[in-house]
């Protein structure tokens, strides 16, 4: 029972480590809208996740500025605003980004 109790902890510790992490400061500065299909659009929503409201959608090339990220679920959420448009900020998942 107690080894049982110490493999467990121990898995619990080495996991927390391996898991998917924030994003650091160094990941952090403007990157541009990238990998979405055809004349199809990434959805900048109200919070991090698909059950917020759409506030616009971007297309290929639309260059962001990343404030930061979170994992909800298995989508890795960051926080945006436009490059050109600062005011404007909301929610895009993390996969159709791509650092400048």
């Amino acid at each position: 029972m107690r080894r049982a109790v110490i493999v467990m902890l121990v898995s619990v510790v080495m996991g927390a480590g391996f898991g998917p992490q924030p994003a650091t400061a160094a990941s952090l500065g403007r990157y541009e809208v990238f990998g979405v299909e055809g004349d199809d659009m990434l959805k900048m929503r109200g919070g991090p996740g698909t059950g917020f409201s759409v506030i616009v959608g971007l297309p290929n090339g639309t260059v962001l500025r990343v404030h930061s990220c979170e994992q909800t679920g298995g989508t890795r959420w960051c926080r945006v605003s436009l490059d050109r448009a600062r005011g404007l900020k909301g929610y895009v998942s993390w996969a159709y980004l791509r650092k400048l």
